[in-house]
């Protein structure tokens, strides 16, 4: 039965961005890229696999020295933190300092290893780790654009990789996720339930 929407509910003015006004979870993942003079780390929490098959997406801004990397260099990688690097996570997005690169300011401090065929760095000990192709770029969401890539190569952690007959919930509790609450919290997920799908679903 369709009923109508509670006066409780508080409206929000869209003449303004309502992200600030409430939580939202997100994944995180730190983007790395090539730049002139060494390279370029910059966490993200607008990522999304691009559907099912081998794509991956991240919101971005032409202002953004990784939006400008990825279109001269075509290439990306991507990596997701564990969450006991929370904080250097978030010294990758220090800002830049006129005349003095972000490698040497920030990156070249940072734990870090090279990818295997893309030119760019992961954050050293990330639990997942993709190398990326630029697949194209869609402009014109406000002052931002969705990033999108093909996924060259896909490394996983040993304890983070799914098999079978494993109880899943004992994986995650010992070995959390990183979630980013936005804007500006962060979680540890480590208990988590069978989602309830319905009899008969298929993706």
């Amino acid at each position: 039965m369709v009923q109508s929407l509670s006066k409780n509910w508080v409206s929000l003015d869209t003449a303004q961005p309502v992200w600030k006004r409430f939580f939202m979870v997100a994944p995180l993942a730190v983007i790395g890229t090539r730049e002139a003079g060494g390279y370029d780390l910059a966490p993200k929490h607008m990522i999304t696999p691009m559907g099912f098959d081998n794509y991956f997406g991240f919101v971005c801004t032409p202002s953004h020295g990784t939006y400008r990397n990825i279109e001269e260099y075509g290439e990306f990688t991507v990596s997701f933190p564990r969450p006991d690097q929370t904080l250097i996570t978030s010294l990758s997005a220090s800002p830049r300092h006129p005349g003095i690169s972000k490698a040497d300011q920030v990156i070249n401090s940072l734990p870090t290893c090279r990818a295997t065929e893309v030119d760019a760095l992961f954050l050293e000990q990330s639990y997942l780790m993709f190398e990326c192709r630029h697949f194209k770029t869609i402009d014109g969401f406000g002052r931002n654009s969705l990033i999108t890539g093909s996924i060259l190569h896909a490394f996983v952690e040993p304890d983070y990789l799914r098999v079978s007959e494993q109880d899943e919930q004992q994986m995650l509790y010992k070995n959390p996720l990183l979630a980013y609450v936005a804007e500006g919290r962060f979680a540890r997920v480590a208990e988590t339930y069978h989602f309830p799908f319905p009899k008969g679903f298929k993706r």
